[in-house]
């Protein structure tokens, strides 16, 4: 397509030449002739001067560049849109492959594309348009909403419900049991019947071999808008509030309550029965072991005040040469 073509779909001023012809895209450091980028980091606003991309998607009050710009608030999110037109997503043939197993009181709404070797259990309801990948299984007595995506291997089990738009990459488990066990007086380990369910929202996808567990009683739920990347234990009768995202290798123990609009960032851990206010951004490997009040950004293990932690890590490669100066001063008193 043409510039000016993109840029109306995009919702984009165009300043160049409307009718250059683009090709596809690509990120700034590579891009070439023919390709559209982006600049929303403001660090890799110079890379935009020499770039030699035929187009940048920039915020309206970015400086002129010699490749033409195309100008819009959010220039990531039209990225983001940019790549669905050059790269449409994958179409799977509407049918049941022969080699599904679906039982006879499951309901599967129309439009549905269910793939070889998948298994869908006795009582499931499915709403329209569900796509459904090889060896994935749905466990009798589960709900699932409209435009449901499971990749090959994912797994949701008895009785959880699903909303609309949910996608589960490949091998989520969702509802798997509970860590529980309670010790006899043996001294050995009794397992405690894991029996609630699991609740998603509608629009909540979860990435590749991330597991939320079911609870032993009550629910383990995932609001709406909740984006859960790889690698990460959600655990039982834990809640994730709307539009909260939690990165890789985040791990939740039991009855972790998150709130809204809130970011733990890779491999955060957060200790049982804790609460996580809406809008916290706990950064990369911290460890939470109490309650955190919404808006808050903690760092480190246990975590504290972001910029407390800073400061301290700053002076942490110092302290041996700190510690030198105290004990010369200390010796000089003597």
């Amino acid at each position: 397509m043409n510039l000016g073509e993109l840029a109306k779909r995009l919702g984009a001023e165009c300043r160049g030449n409307p009718e250059t012809k683009i090709t596809g895209v690509a990120a700034i450091e590579s891009a070439g002739p023919g390709e559209v980028t982006f600049v929303a980091n403001p660090r890799y606003a110079a890379l935009a001067k020499t770039t030699r991309a035929s187009a940048v998607l920039v915020a309206p009050d970015f400086p002129e560049i010699k490749a033409a710009t195309l100008r819009i608030s959010n220039p990531y999110l039209a990225w983001a849109r940019a790549i669905e037109i050059f790269h449409p997503a994958p179409t799977y043939p509407l049918g049941i492959h022969p080699t599904a197993v679906i039982a006879p009181t499951a309901q599967i709404g129309e439009g549905a594309s269910i793939g070889a070797y998948a298994v869908i259990g006795e009582h499931c309801v499915i709403g329209k348009r569900a796509v459904i990948l090889p060896h994935a299984v749905i466990y009798p007595n589960v709900r699932i909403g409209d435009d449901f995506f499971a990749h090959a291997h994912a797994v949701v089990r008895e009785g959880c419900v699903l909303g609309h738009r949910v996608v589960l990459q490949n091998g989520v488990v969702v509802g798997a049991d509970g860590f529980g066990f309670a010790k006899d007086n043996e001294g050995r380990w009794r397992k405690i019947v894991q029996t609630g369910p699991v609740i998603i929202g509608d629009d909540v996808e979860i990435q590749t071999n991330s597991c939320i567990d079911r609870a032993s009683v009550g629910e383990t739920r995932i609001a709406r808008g909740a984006k859960i990347d790889n690698l990460v234990q959600v655990g039982h009768s834990s809640t994730v509030g709307e539009d909260t995202l939690l990165c890789a290798q985040v791990g939740l123990a039991g009855s972790t309550h998150i709130g809204k609009s809130a970011i733990l960032a890779g491999q955060v851990g957060v200790a049982g029965h804790c609460h996580i206010g809406d809008k916290v951004i706990v950064t990369a490997q911290s460890g939470i072991g109490g309650d955190v009040e919404a808006g808050k950004i903690v760092s480190g293990s246990p975590a504290y005040d972001n910029k407390q932690w800073l400061r301290v890590s700053a002076l942490m490669p110092r302290l041996p040469e700190i510690l030198k100066r105290l004990e010369r001063a200390i010796k000089s008193k003597e």
